[in-house]
């Protein structure tokens, strides 16, 4: 065991009692947080339990009833909401990633955007701007180039669900191009990505909040802001807080 395993040991007293915790997390998120799951068990007795999704239909979910712990979402609005709606804990809203949009293809050549002017493709990808920052981060993007309308009304535009499912789109070639999260390139170690101006955009501000008084969870948002927590996030390709 190494010494930083060692002081975090003594900074969470939690290691003596463990839990699973449930934890809703955004699509994009998702390999990031493996890595961090992996992390945070071989350190702690809790064990997690993860569920990803788009922020929308978690958030959907959790107003449902479903019985998470630990919402860590893509954006500010849906853990804010849930505050005011007294289904989450109280002052515990943090911020723990900032997200950073990409637009990706295997096959063309983006060229800082310039594709997307072009008639070189059929079909572009995006998460649903109604359920997905990411998503709505894109359709910024594509307002900002006065391409919105134009593309939509030739149906040249396919959504997913979350960016998950966009990613797998373009992945798969039914769609040659998309944007995604700069964090699902580092990931896969992909290239023919070209990362959009985070000034074309609004902040993809990522928060979490409690759902319950979990003392696994409670101990979750402590090792993601601690050194080591940080690391992985910017290591997955987020900028950190």
């Amino acid at each position: 065991m190494t010494f930083y395993s060692i002081l975090l040991m003594l900074i969470f007293p939690f290691l003596a009692c463990g839990e699973t915790v449930r934890v809703a997390v955004a699509s994009n998120f998702a390999s990031t947080m493996e890595k961090i799951k992996e992390a945070f068990e071989a350190l702690s007795s809790h064990e997690l339990a993860m569920s990803y999704g788009s922020t929308g239909k978690l958030y959907a979910q959790i107003r449902n009833g479903a019985p998470y712990d630990l919402f860590l979402a893509a954006d500010v609005e849906r853990p804010m909401r849930l505050e005011r709606e007294e289904r989450a804990v109280s002052g515990s809203r943090f911020t723990y990633a900032f997200g950073r949009l990409v637009l990706w293809s295997p096959t063309l050549a983006i060229e800082e955007g310039a594709v997307l002017k072009s008639a070189d493709f059929r079909f572009l990808a995006l998460a649903n701007p109604k359920l997905a920052p990411y998503g709505e981060a894109a359709r910024a993007v594509l307002l900002k180039l006065a391409l919105w309308d134009s593309l939509m009304s030739e149906k040249r535009i396919v959504v997913g669900e979350n960016i998950g499912q966009t990613f797998q789109f373009v992945k798969s070639g039914n769609a040659q191009i998309g944007f995604v999260a700069r964090s699902q390139i580092i990931d896969l170690g992909l290239k023919g990505a070209w990362e959009v101006p985070p000034d074309w955009y609004d902040p993809i501000e990522q928060q979490g909040v409690l759902l319950s008084d979990s003392p696994g969870a409670k101990a979750l948002c402590r090792f993601l802001a601690s050194e080591q927590g940080l690391a992985l996030i910017s290591k997955g390709g987020y900028r950190v807080p």
